[in-house]
């Protein structure tokens, strides 16, 4: 690890896991963030919101995210090979404006599955001295697990927030499936707030912070200390460390996700914990594509407490898996898939099940099935290549991640990923790049240089200055 990074404690990293965010502080000079509050004011009101377009158009921003505490954070939360997701908004919240209600953010433009074993964390920095009255974000600490909460409206929360407040330059990391909202900006002064996305890319097989001791020392106030358990071993590339409890088996309908935890980690009944995934999948499903607070855009539904604690009985769990990858239900399927996904390495023998499912006729079926194969088996080059024609945006954007997780490519592979530069989907085109970048053989280098030549943004060439 490089010496200039600065990562995060035992304590820190389990205090993430319990409560779904931590702070870092960068220590560039005030000049820095004043220079670039300035150059969003003269952006905003010249130009308007850029989208993804923010970080070309201003690019100091990225060195905020090149600090060593920034990449220290998350180095040790996402390992050493993560990468900054494409999407990122400058939320300008003004002065005056009511806070928001609570949410969760959305995946974008793709339907992943929620879970506690992370893939992504999004980071909000601050570029000026933020106060509790500018209206900085808020979340509700240790209820990223929780589908449901008092309520979204503010006024009758009754969780405890927390506000991100600090000095310029204040980087909150969160959780993604974090409840957060925008609070009231009851100041006279605007507050602008970059959200940046990153994302594990590797398995995790051995810790990436500062790591002393395995112990998982947890925490009082824990609502759910088996979940977070579990995320602690999977972080650490440790199988689960329980031991038997004499929990009798849960009943089917039981919603309690801590209950299942302990259950799937002291040896439960896999036959059971198979059932119970059945069962609860098959009566969640109008939730897949429902609009609740916790997926506003019917894309990224949470699964059911059983499925999601079904990880915790490891590689006993995957025969199961494979046989409900043939239910007659697309979303027991899906939720299958994804189960297999979140088991990684564990999972390798459901590899040709896996591959037999890739021509399932639902499209998020085959989505999570080339996100299963991508994740346990990245090598297999000709499965995940033949994903990057397929009819549904989604699973080409599968492929493209597995095969850039992979690393590995021919001349072949290359042609296809060069069709995806050319995709409908912004973000698909990026993963594409990825793959290039990572399978780095002087067909796929020079496959990128001649993409990014084309596309390549002049950050100083603007409508008042276009040549």
């Amino acid at each position: 690890m490089a010496a200039d990074v600065k990562l995060l404690t035992d304590r820190e990293v389990q205090q993430f896991i319990v409560n779904g965010y931590t702070v870092v502080q960068t220590d560039h000079s005030p000049d820095f963030h004043d220079y670039i509050c300035r150059q969003l004011d003269h952006v905003f009101e010249t130009e308007g919101n850029l989208g993804n377009n923010i970080l070309p158009r201003v690019p100091e921003i990225g060195r905020v995210f090149e600090h060593p505490n920034v990449r220290g954070a998350l180095t040790s939360l996402l390992g050493s090979d993560y990468v900054m997701n494409p999407h990122r908004h400058c939320h300008l919240n003004p002065a005056g404006r009511a806070g928001h209600k609570w949410h969760k953010d959305c995946y974008v433009y793709d339907h992943n599955l929620r879970h506690p074993r992370f893939d992504w964390i999004l980071a909000f920095y601050y570029p000026q001295d933020t106060t509790e009255d500018m209206g900085p974000s808020a979340v509700l600490p240790a209820k990223q697990f929780d589908r449901k909460i008092s309520s979204p409206d503010a006024a009758e929360t009754t969780e405890r927030d927390l506000r991100f407040s600090g000095p310029a330059g204040t980087v909150a990391l969160i959780h993604f499936d974090a409840w957060h909202r925008a609070s009231p900006n009851t100041s006279d002064r605007n507050r602008y707030m970059l959200k940046f996305q990153f994302a594990r890319f590797s398995a995790h097989e051995q810790p990436t912070w500062d790591h002393r001791d395995d112990a998982w020392v947890g925490d009082s106030s824990d609502p759910s200390p088996a979940v977070s358990e579990n995320v602690w071993d999977w972080m650490r590339g440790a199988e689960s460390s329980g031991q038997p409890n004499g929990l009798g088996d849960p009943k089917v309908g039981s919603a309690d996700l801590d209950t299942w935890y302990r259950y799937a980690r002291a040896g439960g009944d896999v036959d059971h914990l198979t059932r119970a995934v059945k069962e609860q999948t098959s009566v969640t499903i109008e939730h897949a594509a429902g609009t609740p607070a916790d997926n506003l855009h019917g894309t990224n539904p949470t699964p059911s407490p059983a499925t999601l604690a079904t990880v915790g009985a490891g590689n006993r769990a995957v025969p199961g898996m494979t046989d409900l990858l043939g239910d007659e239900s697309w979303w027991v399927r899906a939720a299958a898939a994804n189960v297999l996904y979140r088991l990684g390495r564990e999972a390798e023998e459901a590899v040709p099940d896996l591959e037999r499912a890739s021509s399932d006729d639902h499209w998020w079926v085959r989505r999570n099935v080339f996100e299963a194969i991508g994740e346990i088996a990245p090598a297999r080059l000709g499965i995940l290549a033949d994903g990057l024609t397929d009819e549904d945006y989604r699973v080409r954007r599968a492929s493209c991640i597995g095969l850039a997780k992979g690393m590995e490519g021919d001349g072949q592979v290359v042609n296809r990923l060069k069709t995806v530069l050319d995709d409908e989907s912004r973000y698909n085109r990026f993963y594409a790049s990825l793959a290039l970048r990572r399978i780095d053989i002087p067909e796929s280098r020079d496959a990128l240089m001649d993409e990014l030549f084309l596309a390549r943004w002049c950050p100083i060439t603007t409508k008042d200055d276009r040549f």
